[in-house]
Formats: C-alpha cells, structure tokens, sequence
C-alpha cells in the first residue's frame, strides 16, 4: 500500500497523527523495534536459548520478518464472545483450518488461538506458522454473566501440540485478579522452562473504573500500570487496548499517581497516550501489541491504520488484529491485515 492510501484513508487525523512531534519521553529513550531486537533486548535477559529462537520464529515470520515489527492474528472469540456471535458474519471460521489459512495468507508472524483450534490442525501447520496458543478464557455460559479467566488446558499441552508461544489475559484491577496474576505467573515461568515466549492481555476490568459516563478501563495511567505489571511477570510481549482517556486514577481517586504522569510523561494526544502504555513495558523492552478492537463495517480499514499509526509512533511492536479481519469476506480479511503491516513496512511513517 502507498503511502498516499494510507494518508487518504487517516482522513482528517492524517496531519495529527503522522506530524504529531513527541514532547514527552523522547524516542532516543525507548528500546524501539528494529531487526536486532532480539539480540539487543533478550539476549542480555534471563531467557533461555530455547526461548530467544522461539522469540526468534516470530519476530521472522511473515510479511514484516526482519523489521522488529510483529502482525498477528488472535482468534479466540469463539470462547470469549461465543462462536455463534463472533462467527455469524463468515461462517467459514467455525472450521479451525480456514483461521490458520486466514493467518497465513494474511502474512502474520503468528497465529493466536484456543487449544482445541490449534491442536487440531497441529501436525499439519504448527511447522509453517507459529502458534500461539491461548491458556485461558472468559467463558459466556455462565448466568449470570461473570467476567473470569480461567485455564483451559496447561503449559505442557501447549507444548506438546508444537506451540511456540502461550498467551493469556489477566483481568487487572477485578475481584479474581490475585488469583489470575498468581496462576499466569506460574503458567509463564513454565513456559519459559520450555522454551516458549510468553504474551500478556493486560485487560483492566472494574465497575468502579466508570466514572460521570467515562469508562477508565482504557486510561493510559490504568493501562499503562497494567502492561507494568505484565512486564513484572515476564511476558515478552504485551497485548493492550489503545488508549482513549486519561487520568483514571484521579477522577477515581485509587492507587497512587504524580501529576508528572498527565503532564511530563504524556498528554491528551493519542500518540503521547499510547506512548505512556509503551514506556511502562520497561521502555519497550517488552513489545506493546494493541488491539485492532471490534468490526465495525465500512470504517474497519480506517480504523485499522489509524490504530497501527498510532502504534508504530508512540514505538510500539505491532497490531494484535482478529475481528476486522475474520468477520468479513476472506480475501478483504487479507487485505485488511496487509493494509496494518504496510504501516509497519512504511519507511515514511517514523517514530515520534
């Protein structure tokens, strides 16, 4: 894609974003992406050998190997959202395989799903895309609702199906998250005995996070302390919501903050925000992956590179990009994802 597609597509955000000049932490201070991150990053951690060519296989695979960027694919909603609702709009993904295809036709560096999706088809793909399997869910039968993740399957299952990766969400700031914090942090120390890398949904969910019609689930202080904490937990790369608020911890009047955090270390601008949620992963030590969010429709490609501009500004990794890809026709799903990692492949689009 041109540079010119995706300047048309920002629409009016395009000279925001993309002239936007960082006044808060400068660049020079971030760990930023680039083809030598694994050696300048991990090399010097605790992680073992087995670990850094799992880190390795991702960070090398697809349309975006080599740069330091990532693009994946996460198909977890048929637990997570229920595969009747998430699968309605393409039926086609109901059958596992055509998710692995959709990841490998989409030029991913990896594919994120559930044990069952990717135990599967493992003897067919786990050696032609890295697998990313997810250990735990929120599961929708339940009634009434409740919101916990819980595991699924174990580490050595993971494993044992060739998986080169384990994710899993921790819900930060909910009535379970003792226990969740506890159990990932026991499921990825594991893993990295394995020699597997380890990914982190670094959700916030509280009801007393909604304040006067503002939902501070996606505040950069809040967000950003989650991806804290998963960096304390040694996930290598952080999954995030973008954030589209601030000052969470003030109007609610929680935790500990310092005004320097709204004023020196971010500001109102989308770019600054996401920025914060990247200097808490240890300066982007621990890659930022943000979420590409729910299908909207006919807005989806805009929204898809208006996220990954945001994203690749502030030094983040990449986009972790599932619903605007799966819920339509499979060949737009393609272009849709080609579309984000063009943003990445841009030599144009520079961090700000």
């Amino acid at each position: 894609m041109s540079f010119e597609k995706i300047y048309k597509l920002l629409g009016t955000d395009a000279d925001d974003l993309l002239k936007h000049k960082c006044r808060t932490v400068k660049r020079d201070q971030l760990h930023l992406p680039s083809p030598t991150f694994i050696e300048g990053v991990f090399l010097p951690s605790n992680r073992n050998v087995q670990v850094l060519r799992s880190l390795a296989a991702i960070y090398r695979h697809g349309r975006l190997k080599d740069t330091g960027y990532i693009s994946i694919l996460p198909i977890d909603q048929g637990i997570e959202h229920t595969a009747g609702a998430s699968f309605a709009p393409n039926p086609m993904y109901f059958d596992p395989e055509n998710i692995i295809k959709l990841a490998l036709e989409g030029g991913c560096n990896a594919v994120a799903s559930t044990f069952g999706n990717l135990a599967m088809l493992s003897r067919k793909y786990a050696h032609k895309i890295p697998f990313l399997v997810k250990l735990n869910h929120n599961e929708l039968l339940t009634y009434p609702t409740k919101y916990n993740q819980i595991m699924f399957g174990s580490v050595e299952g993971a494993w044992n199906l060739g998986a080169t990766a384990v994710g899993a969400t921790i819900y930060f700031g909910s009535e379970e998250s003792s226990r969740q914090i506890i159990e990932v942090s026991e499921a990825f120390e594991r893993a990295h005995e394995l020699g597997m890398a380890c990914v982190l949904w670094c959700y916030t969910r509280n009801n007393g996070y909604k304040k006067d019609q503002v939902n501070y689930e996606t505040a950069a202080d809040i967000t950003g302390q989650a991806n804290h904490l998963g960096a304390t937990i040694q996930a290598d790369i952080l999954k995030q919501k973008l954030p589209e608020t601030n000052g969470g911890f003030t109007a609610i009047g929680f935790s500990k903050s310092d005004p320097r955090m709204y004023t020196e270390l971010s500001s109102s601008h989308p770019i600054d925000l996401c920025r914060y949620q990247v200097i808490n992963g240890y300066m982007g030590r621990a890659g930022l992956i943000n979420s590409g969010g729910e299908s909207k429709g006919a807005t989806d490609l805009a929204e898809a590179v208006k996220s990954a501009v945001i994203n690749k500004r502030a030094g983040g990794t990449g986009l972790i990009l599932g619903r605007k890809a799966f819920q339509r026709p499979f060949e737009e799903g393609v272009e849709l994802l080609n579309l984000v990692q063009d943003v990445y492949l841009s030599s144009e689009i520079t961090i700000a």
